[in-house]
């Protein structure tokens, strides 16, 4: 799991292959007024899921796993939104099966601790975190990006 602000994220370009098509795709576009849905930026290889929600209470928390996709989320608008994380290896009651065509399985274990994320500011989360986002109080605007592996 990685957190930081926009202005660093030079300093992920390289992490991963697809990144720097991200942050390319972040500094080209007004993502503030983008509309909600779906986004293709490389068909199934990276798009964005722009989304405007009311958060939830931490009680709520359900950790989620992936193993196609990393995420990177980004708020845009509203108050901070707290983030449950857990290492992969201690998310161990889910609550259903692997939903392979939605790469996500929610557990029900309690998160290991809580962060947040202002506004300009970025989570990366790969396969071995289990996150639970969207937490707090207040409605947001936010962006979750979808890179494959």
């Amino acid at each position: 799991m990685i957190l930081d602000s926009l202005k660093n994220k030079a300093q992920y370009a390289t992490l991963h292959p697809r990144f720097q098509t991200v942050f390319d795709f972040i500094d080209s576009h007004d993502l503030a007024s983008m509309e909600c849905g779906r986004h293709d930026i490389d068909g199934d290889n990276i798009f964005v899921s722009v989304q405007e929600l009311d958060l939830r209470d931490c009680t709520e928390a359900r950790l989620e796993l992936h193993r196609k996709y990393i995420d990177i989320q980004l708020l845009l608008r509203g108050p901070e939104e707290v983030f449950g994380w857990s290492e992969k290896k201690d998310c161990l009651t889910p609550v259903a099966d692997f939903d392979e065509e939605k790469d996500i399985q929610l557990f029900t274990d309690i998160p290991q601790c809580f962060y947040t994320v202002g506004e300009g500011q970025f989570s990366i989360l790969f396969p071995e975190d289990g996150h639970a986002p969207m937490l707090g109080e207040g409605h947001v605007k936010k962006c979750i990006f979808k890179i494959a592996l």
